[in-house]
């Protein structure tokens, strides 16, 4: 009764364990790309209808929403200057699903040519369209460093 048991619970971890590795692997895709300022990278692993929004706090403590295309998110990108370096560093990957939805949150710090420009958190919803994952939403905040 014990091997059985062991076994099936060898069978369903691995299985979780392979999703969360599949929906990893979509974010660090999408930050691949971004590092490298490679739309088409990140356009790979995110659904066409990419919604956006981010959480920005200025120096008065005022607390603003805004909202950007997918479209003006990627020319933004792939307008940035091959002189400048962009790296966001997640700090830590919490990963959630259940069937083809998943939400991931990561902490982060951004660097612009190593000098640290904001951190935050981001949170990443994401949908599994017929065994790949893609992004569907990403909605961040932004502290100012």
């Amino acid at each position: 009764m014990r091997k059985i048991f062991l076994l099936v619970f060898v069978v369903c971890t691995t299985g979780l364990f392979a999703q969360d590795k599949e929906i990893k692997k979509a974010i660090d895709v999408f930050f691949e790309g971004l590092n490298s300022k490679d739309v088409t990278k990140i356009q790979s692993v995110c659904d066409e209808g990419l919604k956006l929004q981010s959480v920005s706090q200025n120096e008065k403590g005022e607390v603003s929403l805004t909202t950007d295309e997918a479209a003006k998110f990627f020319a933004a990108i792939a307008a940035v200057p091959n002189a400048i370096k962009l790296e966001e560093k997640l700090l830590e990957y919490k990963i959630q699903y259940d069937g083809a939805m998943a939400h991931v949150w990561t902490p982060y710090e951004f660097y612009v040519d190593g000098k640290l420009s904001h951190k935050g958190v981001n949170s990443f919803q994401l949908f599994n369209d017929n065994g790949v994952w893609k992004i569907i939403y990403i909605i961040d905040t932004r502290k100012r460093a």
